[in-house]
C-alpha cells in the first residue's frame, strides 16, 4: 500500500505502519484521517500480515493528534465540506470509527511510542493491544486542553480499563502530561526502552506472537475483545471454551489423530 502520510512495511509476516509527518510530530491531517481509514478497513481481511507494530517517523512525536493548523484553516481540507453540524459530525466519526477498526482488526496491535502521544494519538495507543515506550514519550489526552471535552475517540472506554477508574478520571479531567516512567508506573506502557532498543523490542514482541498459530492467536485477540466489551465471566468462560475446542480439533485433525471429514449420518428406520 502506498500512501502520502504513512508509510506501510511488510517483513514476512510482520507489518509495521509508521505515522510519517516528522515535520508535524505526525499530527493527522485530513490526508492522514482518511489514509488511516482506508488502511485499517484494508487489514480486516489480510491474512499476510500477522501481526502489527504502530509507530511515528523521528523521534519528536509518535503521533500528536489532530493537526490544529489545518483545523483552524477555513480552506483546510478539514473544511471540505463546510462548517454546519452534519459535516462536523462526519469528520469527529472518521476519527472515532478508526479505534473501532483498529480493535476489530484480527492482527495484535504493538504500539512503540517513540515521542508524544497526544490526543487522538493516545486514543491510537490506547487502542493498541501492547504498547512500549521510549524514555521520551508523552502521553497527554489534550481535548480539555483546546476546550472540548476530555472523553474522546474512545478514551471514555478504553482508558479506565487500562489504568483503573481513578487514574482515568484525573487524566480525562485534567489534561496532564503523563511521561514515560509514570506511565509505566500506573500500567498504561508495558515497557519502556532505550529509544535504540524500541523497535528491536517491538519485533521481538512480535516475534514471539508470530511463533504461535494463525488461528490461535487471532482468537485470542477475539476473546480479549469479547471481555473487554463487558462479557460476564459465564460470556467469557463460554468465549474462551468455544476457541480452546476449536484449535483443540484443528490440532488433533493436523496430528492425524481425528478426520477432518464430517462423520456419515446416522441412518433411521429400516433399510
Amino acid at each position: 500500500m502506498e500512501f502520502e502520510t504513512l508509510r506501510f512495511e511488510l517483513e514476512g509476516e510482520l507489518g509495521i505502519l509508521t505515522f510519517n509527518r516528522p515535520e508535524r510530530a505526525n499530527a493527522v491531517n485530513s490526508v492522514m484521517l482518511e489514509e488511516l481509514n482506508l488502511f485499517w478497513r484494508e487489514m480486516q481481511n489480510r491474512d499476510d500480515c500477522r501481526v502489527l507494530i504502530l509507530t511515528g517517523e523521528g523521534e519528536k512525536g509518535f503521533c500528536s493528534g489532530l493537526d490544529l493548523k489545518e483545523a483552524a484553516d477555513p480552506s483546510g481540507g478539514f473544511m471540505s465540506e463546510g462548517i454546519s453540524g452534519t459535516s462536523m459530525w462526519k469528520g469527529q466519526r472518521r476519527f472515532s470509527g478508526l479505534i473501532e477498526l483498529m480493535r476489530a482488526c484480527p492482527q495484535p496491535v504493538i504500539a512503540a511510542v517513540n515521542g508524544a502521544a497526544m490526543g487522538a494519538g493516545f486514543s491510537f495507543a490506547m487502542a493498541a493491544d501492547v504498547r512500549l515506550a521510549a524514555p521520551g514519550a508523552r502521553f497527554c489526552a489534550s481535548y480539555i486542553n483546546i476546550g472540548l471535552g476530555g472523553a474522546d475517540v474512545g478514551s471514555s472506554y478504553l482508558l479506565w480499563r487500562i489504568v483503573g477508574w481513578g487514574k482515568a478520571a484525573e487524566l480525562l479531567l485534567t489534561g496532564k502530561v503523563v511521561g514515560a516512567e509514570e506511565a509505566y508506573r500506573m500500567g498504561l506502557v508495558n515497557e519502556v526502552c532505550p529509544q535504540e532498543r524500541l523497535m528491536p523490542r517491538a519485533r521481538e514482541t512480535a516475534g514471539m506472537m508470530l511463533e504461535k498459530s494463525p488461528l490461535g492467536l487471532r482468537l485470542t485477540k477475539d476473546a480479549l475483545n469479547a471481555a473487554l466489551n463487558c462479557l460476564s465471566l459465564a460470556d467469557a468462560l463460554r468465549v474462551e471454551d468455544r476457541n480452546q475446542v476449536l484449535l483443540m480439533e484443528n490440532l488433533l485433525i493436523a496430528g492425524g489423530m481425528i478426520s477432518s471429514s464430517p462423520p456419515p449420518a446416522q441412518r433411521s428406520g429400516a433399510e
